[in-house]
């Protein structure tokens, strides 16, 4: 009986080494490491990124960043209290986000040495760092250390819109409502042109007048220009 129980023990123990090791086994695993900074977890885009699926690997925070996000949680300055407040709810966010691993690693750095432990962990690991911070973009690229700047991001998807500009535009085909003709811009999005249906395979000057972005893209409403 007492071996029974005993290896009824070992089975178990067995089993909870091996969950306890797959919990953390993230940083083993191919996919790649995208190490989060604080300025990242701050300005909170990252969530909704996140959530989009685009972001291509597991999410690594590092214990140092949510100790520097908590100095600057508890300081005097009432700005940077609230920011990094904002930061540390980011994180909890981030956890809930069944589009992509988040893992929290143990580091055992000062949070003073923030910068210089993300950097050592995206080379040890073969990662990028995930950051809005300029001189720790610059010190990554002297180091061959690869970067995300969300900044870029925003700048990437930009639509060149402005109501009133005008622009040369082929119509390509007819639009769903009624003499409404159909184009594209360079950056892929779609410009729907009133009264254009006649114009379908010529080149057309437009005025832009209203931009709609939806989750299946950007459209932008335009009519023909005048003389």
């Amino acid at each position: 009986m007492e071996y029974l129980i005993l290896t009824i023990c070992a089975v178990i123990l067995a089993e909870t080494t091996f969950l306890v090791f797959k919990k953390h086994a993230p940083l083993r695993s191919s996919k790649r490491k995208v190490f989060v900074d604080t300025s990242a977890l701050i300005d909170g885009r990252i969530v909704n990124v996140a959530r989009t699926g685009f972001l291509d690997g597991d999410l690594i925070i590092l214990k140092s960043v949510l100790r520097e996000l908590q100095l600057l949680a508890d300081g005097k300055d009432t700005d940077k209290r609230l920011r990094a407040r904002a930061g540390l709810d980011n994180v909890a966010e981030l956890e809930r986000v069944i589009e992509i691993n988040t893992e929290v690693l143990d580091d055992g750095e000062d949070p003073k040495k923030v910068d210089d432990a993300l950097l050592r962990f995206a080379r040890e690991y073969g990662g990028v760092v995930l950051t809005l911070d300029y001189n720790l973009i610059k010190v990554a690229e002297a180091e061959k250390i690869g970067t995300l700047n969300l900044n870029d991001l925003a700048l990437a998807t930009k639509t060149d819109f402005k109501a009133g500009e005008r622009a040369k535009l082929k119509i390509t085909e007819k639009g769903s409502g009624r003499g409404q003709g159909i184009g594209h811009l360079e950056n892929g999005a779609m410009v729907v042109v009133e009264r254009a249906a006649g114009k379908v395979g010529k080149e057309v000057t437009v005025e832009f007048e209203r931009l709609h972005e939806t989750s299946a893209g950007r459209i932008i409403f335009a009519r023909l220009a005048k003389g």
